[in-house]
């Protein structure tokens, strides 16, 4: 008898009652299918954010705290995070045997200069232009890639490269006329830590390329923030009593959301996505920089500047096009007729391989 009653909310019987559960389990499905066919451009925008509003971080820590203390703390605050992390994901903390000392060159050449380079270098320039400076990463690696690991450029590829560094060269200079000498130390600075984490690019594909992502930044970075709080100590003699609460602010905003968030968003873009889309990020994040520079710390480039920022990114982005991209886009201006003749020649080449 009581199998045949019905529940009055469901109208349904008393024995199906449980459809509620059902729905909530077909619910968290739904929301972790939105979450998967999303994770890429949700991950996409978290690094655009993330690397966007870092400059301004950096500009705002460095007006009251020293650059190498604000960059050893911004690590000091990073690295126990990043070292919880290894562990969580059982991935290893140390390099492997025979290749612990790069641990320390890691810590050094890609951590505790370049790092410090840049904050310095937001002491003469504003954090807008110093992003477009560092936009141009991509442009350095695949310069120092061709010069030392045998890279062969497209021709696509070379013609991006000399637009891009043509623009940014009109834009240095442009902005090196109206801001006088302390602009060519940023510039130096920046510059610097761009041609470092280049040549660190290098060496780690050539050297370090079987070690995890974590790995190599978790202990390292520890390393240089000891070193680089030792150093201060030394050099800088910061005196903790005239750091404004915004500057200590935007310390720890660097160790926890653009050391930790950058890392790890920018290693599950790529996992999710291809490295063409996650290079796709230096178009993006000079713009943010650009906007909060001007908005919020009242920095301002010259309208010439901005107006070859266009040809510069667009330079940075016919470098990292891959063919596939071309062919695909071409393909958009071929006639039914030109596809299907194109199919056909591919044809034999295809059977041959199957």
């Amino acid at each position: 008898m009581n199998s045949k009653l019905i529940d009055k909310e469901s109208n349904c019987p008393a024995q199906c009652s449980f459809h509620p559960n059902i729905e909530k389990t077909e619910h968290a499905f739904m929301q972790k299918g939105w979450l998967h066919k999303h994770l890429p451009i949700l991950l996409f925008i978290s690094v655009c954010l993330i690397w966007g509003t870092t400059w301004l971080a950096m500009e705002i820590a460095v007006k009251t705290i020293p650059p190498v203390f604000a960059t050893g703390l911004r690590f000091l605050i990073a690295s126990p995070l990043l070292i919880l992390l290894v562990k969580l994901l059982n991935q290893p903390l140390l390099f492997p045997k025979g290749q612990k000392h790069w641990m320390f060159v890691v810590a050094i050449f890609y951590f505790a200069i370049p790092f410090t380079l840049m904050i310095y270098g937001e002491q003469y320039i504003s954090s807008g232009l110093a992003s477009i400076i560092f936009a141009n990463m991509p442009i350095a690696v695949m310069v120092t890639s061709s010069l030392f690991l045998g890279l062969r450029l497209r021709k696509t590829q070379m013609a991006g490269l000399l637009v891009a560094v043509l623009s940014l060269i009109l834009i240095l200079t442009k902005e090196m006329s109206l801001g006088g000498d302390d602009y060519v130390l940023g510039f130096l600075a920046l510059g610097g830590a761009v041609i470092l984490h280049a040549v660190m690019y290098v060496l780690k594909e050539k050297y370090c390329n079987r070690i995890p992502v974590l790995t190599y930044n978790a202990f390292p970075s520890f390393i240089a923030s000891a070193g680089l709080l030792a150093a201060s100590l030394v050099i800088e003699q910061p005196a903790t009593a005239s750091f404004s609460m915004d500057s200590i602010a935007a310390v720890v905003y660097l160790g926890l959301f653009a050391s930790v968030g950058g890392i790890v968003a920018y290693f599950k873009l790529g996992q999710v996505s291809t490295p063409f889309t996650a290079s796709i990020c230096f178009l993006f994040f000079p713009l943010i920089a650009l906007t909060l520079s001007s908005l919020i710390a009242g920095n301002s480039i010259s309208m010439v500047s901005v107006s070859l920022m266009l040809p510069l990114l667009g330079g940075i982005f016919v470098t990292k096009a891959e063919p596939s991209f071309w062919a695909s886009f071409r393909d958009k201006f071929r006639s039914p007729g030109q596809l299907l003749k194109r199919k056909l020649h591919r044809q034999p080449v295809e059977n041959v391989n199957a």
